[in-house]
């Protein structure tokens, strides 16, 4: 640089001086953030956007060069409130002070990233994102439900891809508002709707691109546990490949775009086509073999298989050859009965059975004489035993002894009275006799050697006789 008396003397060209202020500029400031409205924004062909970014009281011009704003996660236009990331410098050909982009953000777009970080965080921290809750999404859906904007461009690309690939897939749109303070409360409603009628058994929800603040509804809180606990496999389908929402982490499976998303569930009916071909030469190739088989197997049958006629006349023969071998037989026993029978005929004849008969009847009467005299021998004998028994048990009989005048005394509980200890004074005794019983009262009790010492003794009682006697 020029020292002072150096630039007394010395006149800058407009170029040395642009060039001296841009390098000035761009050493003072590494990086700003600036806060303003985008007006007299200019795409090009050159894929450049250059805009004017202005408040109230001033304005600065930007430039946003191709390489930078491929990035943007929206597209902006003039009115649009944003935070530019930029380098401060100089266009030198007009001597323009300006700003070179790095980011370009919607304003309140660092507010809702935050918010977004803080939610997923929490989410992450329940589970909510976690793989081993997810549920598998069907290889082939037989009913598809939509999720989307009637009028956006997701529900067009959807249907394009499947009308393509899989234009037999059934579905069914369930319109809601995927923009706005309301799209999360309309995006839940679809939700439960397509869950109360039972038709679906996999959903897509989601929109095309746009910025942060277009795509909030599906961050919102209320809808992820909505998905979280959704008994239908969802697939998520919200903005472009670089957008990612609360609602990608906790659906089932996340697809870049809803085209992307036609493309999951959708076989390529080519590809199809093709394997049902295949299968369709390898089931052809499996008959012809079975069918083959089947005919070298009728063929063995067929050769193996005799006539009936055949069958039946061999066993007619087998039949006559039997009958013949039993009447052989037959005949052959018949022979041999009639030979023994001649032979035992003749044996019985030299027995003279007539004489033998005669000589067994002799021999019964003398064995019936012998045991009839034998039975009245044994009869006899029996009978004197008998008697002498009788009279040796009328010997010992109590009624014999009561028959030589003695009695039998029993107390009132009818028991035999055999000692004086069994009695005492006043007891009734029940005397009884051969013929008859009487009672009697005991007036006195005597000693055993009383009757020895006083026999011949008059004794008085008191005797009643029994009136039965």
């Amino acid at each position: 640089m020029h020292s002072f008396s150096d630039r007394h003397h010395h006149a800058f060209t407009v170029s040395e001086l642009n060039r001296q202020v841009k390098s000035l500029l761009e050493s003072s400031f590494m990086q700003v953030r600036v806060q303003g409205e985008i007006s007299n924004f200019a795409r090009p062909s050159s894929g450049h956007w250059y805009f004017t970014l202005k408040d109230g009281k001033a304005q600065v011009r930007c430039a946003l060069f191709r390489n930078k704003n491929l990035r943007v996660r929206f597209s902006p236009k003039d009115g649009d409130q944003v935070i530019l990331t930029a380098k401060v410098s100089l266009y030198e050909g007009r001597g323009e002070f300006q700003l070179i982009g790095e980011m370009l953000e919607a304003d309140g777009e660092g507010q809702l990233q935050q918010a977004f970080e803080a939610l997923k965080a929490a989410l992450a921290k329940e589970g909510l994102f976690a793989a081993a809750h997810k549920k598998p999404i069907p290889a082939h859906p037989k009913h598809l439900g939509v999720i989307t904007s009637p009028s956006g461009a997701a529900i067009h690309d959807i249907l394009s891809v499947l009308k393509r690939r899989f234009p037999s897939l059934p579905v069914t749109l369930y319109p809601s508002a995927v923009q706005g303070t309301e799209a999360a409360a309309q995006l839940i409603a679809a939700l439960k709707l397509a869950q109360q009628h039972q038709r679906a058994d996999l959903i897509i929800i989601g929109r095309g691109g746009g910025s942060l603040e277009d795509l909030w509804p599906f961050n919102d809180e209320n809808l992820a546990r909505t998905l979280f606990s959704y008994p239908i496999p969802v697939i998520s389908a919200v903005g472009h490949e670089v957008d990612f929402s609360i609602a990608d982490l906790v659906a089932d499976l996340r697809a870049p775009t809803p085209s992307a998303a036609a493309e999951l569930i959708s076989p390529d009916q080519d590809a199809l086509r093709i394997l049902l071909d295949r299968q369709a030469n390898r089931l052809s190739r499996q008959l012809a073999y079975i069918l083959t088989q089947k005919r070298n197997s009728v063929q063995h049958l067929r050769q193996r298989l005799r006539h009936p006629g055949e069958r039946i006349r061999e066993q007619k023969s087998r039949l006559n050859n039997a009958q013949q071998r039993l009447q052989a037989a037959i005949n052959k026993k018949l022979t041999g009965a009639r030979h023994h029978h001649s032979l035992w005929t003749q044996k019985l004849s030299q027995q003279q059975p007539g004489r033998k008969i005669e000589q067994k009847r002799l021999q019964l009467v003398r064995y019936t004489e012998r045991i009839t005299q034998e039975f009245t021998r044994l009869h006899t004998q029996k009978r004197y035993a008998l008697s002498g028994l009788i009279t040796r048990l009328n010997a010992i009989s109590p009624l014999a002894t009561l028959e030589r005048g003695y009695a039998i005394i029993q107390d009132s509980d009818a028991k035999v009275v055999t000692n004086t200890q069994q009695i005492k004074t006043g007891d009734v005794l029940i005397n009884r006799l051969h013929q008859g019983s009487f009672t009697s009262r005991v007036d006195k009790i005597y000693p055993d050697t009383f009757l020895h010492t006083h026999s011949g003794t008059d004794l008085k009682t008191d005797s009643n006789t029994d009136p039965d006697t």
